[in-house]
């Protein structure tokens, strides 16, 4: 194979990986600033009344040492373990019960599946060892992170009724240990397996506050965060916990429309994306079927290789760029 084509491959593929972590990277700072935001407008809030009668004062400095203490707790939670959760964090958010030493000899089998394949494909030694990595780092963290990603969704499905149920179990008498053992028992799904692990966690000593940040980190969601934040902040100032569930299920429930009538507004920006980017391989692949001599100087000279691993690039960022532009987060 020609060197140049070579280093041409090796020299797109790390501008096109750093691309990616810088946008990655990029958007989990705006979320973590955003939510810093809110956290410090509280604090603001809640100090800037400091100035009116004695129980509101009070009630408003413990609010503020409140938000205070928030903010530390984020703060001090940030780093490797915020924005670089380990991979056994990674499988328990799947609801995987695998260990990492699992996940690897997954891995491992998938990759020689792929050698395997591209062996008996005809492929060079360089096709062949792309094929061994993407079978290694590639596909398996793929399907991890497509696994956490709808195990996500469907708990977002059923999270509010969770709320609104444990809610109606609060009014009722029912302690608030009972809400969540029942709210267990009753849902299935994620929202039940995390409900169910927060009312063990309780059986063993530990706090709802800390057994519902425990679950904020199994779930890494907003909804999770605000719930965990409100049962928090009730412990602290003592407010009624079934009127927080309600009004958190009612943002969620907000959440869950506005999301989904950005969704429907987006969706011909998406089939706009779709139709461009598949159409050069669309229209390549039909002129290789009609007339491969047509094609042969794109796939068989140093050139013609050279100018296709350029397109397939040029188009893979276009790509990638397309669906971070209609891909809304609420």
């Amino acid at each position: 194979m020609d060197p140049i084509f070579l280093i041409a491959i090796i020299v797109i593929l790390i501008v096109a990986i750093g691309i990616v972590m810088a946008i990655v990277m990029k958007r989990e700072s705006e979320r973590r600033q955003r939510m810093l935001s809110v956290i410090q407008s509280r604090a603001a809030t809640a100090g800037g009344d400091a100035a009116g009668d004695g129980p509101r004062n009070e009630q408003d400095k413990r609010r503020a040492e409140i938000a205070k203490k928030l903010k530390d707790q984020d703060q001090a939670g940030g780093g490797k373990e915020k924005h670089k959760a380990d991979l056994a964090a990674s499988l328990g958010q799947a609801g995987l019960k695998f260990t990492p030493m699992h996940f690897w000899l997954f891995s491992l089998l998938s990759a020689v599946v792929f050698t395997v394949l591209g062996k008996l494909m005809g492929m060079s030694n360089f096709v062949v060892f792309l094929f061994f990595i993407i079978g290694l780092m590639g596909v398996p963290r793929y399907a991890l992170r497509w696994k956490i990603k709808r195990r996500q969704k469907a708990f977002l499905t059923e999270f509010s009724d969770a709320l609104e149920a444990m809610a109606r179990l609060l009014k009722a008498g029912m302690p608030v240990s009972e809400a969540v053992a029942m709210a267990g028992r009753e849902f299935d799904g994620p929202v039940g397996e995390e409900m169910s692990l927060m009312y063990e966690s309780q059986k063993i000593g530990i706090p709802l506050p800390e057994a519902a940040l425990q679950a904020a980190r199994r779930m890494p969601l907003t909804e999770m965060q605000m719930l965990a934040t409100g049962l928090s902040i009730q412990a602290q100032t003592g407010a009624s916990l079934s009127e927080v569930l309600i009004n958190l299920a009612k943002v969620i429930r907000a959440r869950y429309r506005l999301r989904r009538k950005v969704q429907a507004l987006s969706s011909e920006a998406k089939a706009s994306a779709m139709i461009i980017g598949s159409l050069p391989f669309l229209v390549g692949g039909g002129l290789f079927l009609i007339n491969p001599d047509y094609m042969d100087p794109l796939l068989h000279t140093g050139t013609g290789k050279f100018l296709l691993a350029g397109a397939a690039c040029w188009m893979g960022m276009g790509i990638f760029i397309m669906k971070i532009m209609i891909n809304f987060k609420i």
